[in-house]
């Protein structure tokens, strides 16, 4: 029988002039415990340009990701957006996918709206939130990769595991 593959999650945190990246690994959408934990900070990233935010997040999940040694994924989800507007100008998470050799689905959870980008993106509600979450996919179809963020566990906006992710990333670096 082979492995389960993989969900890969990551977020960056910026600090100091570094970058402090966690990667949460886990084998179910809906899984809250023993999940392995991958991190590495790297110092003199990128500064922040508007509408460029790959070119600092990108080389950060990269370099983690290749320390990784589990290469069957079944997706990565990151914090931002795969597309920027409607005409699929790449985020963070089509720069992702398209450096992956567009084999690994990639899906984008974030916090909070683009507005250039009105079309392939879908907005989630859980829990008692007003607010959504806004899902955008690559390499898996968008209401494929809304139902599994959706099924994702906790009750709250934010999936369990991702609200860890977010503490994880800023842990010891405030």
């Amino acid at each position: 029988m082979s492995e389960k593959p993989a969900i890969l999650a990551f977020d960056t945190y910026y600090f100091d002039g570094k970058a402090k990246t966690i990667c949460i690994e886990f084998t179910e959408w809906n899984q809250t415990e023993n999940y392995k934990v991958h991190t590495e900070i790297i110092e003199n990233v990128e500064e922040y340009i508007p509408g460029e935010f790959y070119r600092r997040e990108l080389p950060c999940i990269l370099s983690l990701l290749n320390k990784i040694e589990n290469k069957n994924i079944e997706a990565i989800v990151v914090d931002s957006f795969v597309y920027l507007d409607d005409d699929k100008k790449f985020g963070l998470g089509g720069h992702l996918y398209e450096n992956l050799n567009p084999k690994i689905p990639v899906i984008g959870v974030a916090k909070t709206n683009f507005a250039s980008l009105n079309k392939d993106k879908k907005s989630l509600f859980r829990g008692d939130s007003q607010k959504p979450l806004y899902i955008t996919s690559i390499g898996i179809d968008l209401e494929d990769a809304f139902k599994k963020v959706e099924s994702m566990a906790g009750a709250f906006r934010f999936p369990t595991l991702l609200k860890e992710l977010d503490r994880l990333s800023k842990e010891d670096t405030i």
